[in-house]
């Protein structure tokens, strides 16, 4: 059985003219997870977007990929969680 994530992003990448190879799902994945649980739920999709185009701007390189993504990752976690009193 074909796993759909895996064809979905097969498929948008090919039409959207991105290379997959560069598509990291997994690590996609646990930057939104971060962003929804550091941020709120809505930053999961405005931080993947922000991600891929900071990489994209800056080669669109695998390694563009996990830098933006590593950037994100550290902001998302380092915040005080939503709902959080101080």
């Amino acid at each position: 059985m074909t796993n759909p994530l895996v064809s979905w992003v097969a498929e948008l990448a090919a039409e959207l003219g991105v290379d997959s190879s560069v598509v990291d799902r997994e690590l996609l994945l646990d930057v939104a997870r971060d962003a929804a649980h550091g941020v709120a739920r809505p930053a999961a999709p405005l931080t993947t977007f922000l991600v891929g185009l900071a990489a994209g701007l800056n080669g669109g390189s695998a390694e563009a990929v996990e830098d933006a993504a590593a950037t994100a990752q550290r902001l998302a976690t380092t915040r005080t969680p939503p709902g959080a009193g101080s």
